[in-house]
């Protein structure tokens, strides 16, 4: 993985600065564990959108993602239907993208259907974490089949726009992985934010 030595003097993972905005988003979102069921919709949407697009263009638009999907409030996208499709279609601040955006409203649908079964997404997502002695043996090799058990899991349900490699990437978002690299400042104190982290069950 390519490295990035920032004005502090510390590595970080390259990506973190091919945009001005990446920097802050490495340092204090991604990878760290999410236990919030909302934040965990947001994150799987986000992900989900920015298929075939830059991250920067998702990042960008994130806080108009948030009010034309409320807050992500998966209970509340679940009621969006033929008017709200049309106004998110014409909504320039989001990704329009109409595969897209119905699958959104159909997640959430999905994801209500987790909580008629007595599971949190929290609960759901996190009992996918590949175990440590997994990714110590293999980290891409472990990390990846997690992803694709976890898409493939998703899309049994009937979730849409969740193919392993959105999987992955969700993971890594939501802290189910911690794909920093190596020498990068910020991967110990993800890990031992994830120490002190009790997945949801």
């Amino acid at each position: 993985m390519t490295k990035l030595v920032t004005p502090d003097g510390e590595s970080r993972c390259g990506w973190a600065g091919a945009a001005p905005e990446f920097l802050s988003y490495h340092d204090t979102e991604w990878g760290f564990p999410v236990a919030d069921d909302i934040q965990l919709f947001e994150k799987l949407c986000l992900e989900s959108f920015q298929s075939g697009l830059s991250w920067r263009t998702i990042l960008a638009k994130r806080e108009h993602f948030r009010r034309a999907f409320a807050g992500f409030d998966f209970r509340i996208v679940a009621e969006f239907a033929g008017a709200e499709v049309e106004r998110l279609l014409n909504d320039s601040g989001i990704v329009r993208h109409r595969g897209k955006i119905e699958a959104a409203i159909n997640n959430a649908h999905r994801a209500i259907e987790l909580l008629e079964e007595g599971r949190t997404l929290a609960a759901y997502f996190w009992s996918f974490e590949p175990v440590a002695d997994e990714l110590a043996a293999a980290p891409a090799v472990s990390i990846s089949q997690a992803a694709k058990v976890l898409s493939k899991d998703l899309k049994m349900r009937g979730w849409r726009f969740v193919g392993p490699t959105t999987a992955l990437a969700f993971m890594q978002a939501a802290g189910l992985v911690n794909d920093h690299a190596t020498d990068c400042v910020i991967r110990p104190l993800v890990n031992a934010r994830r120490f002190g982290f009790t997945p949801p069950g």
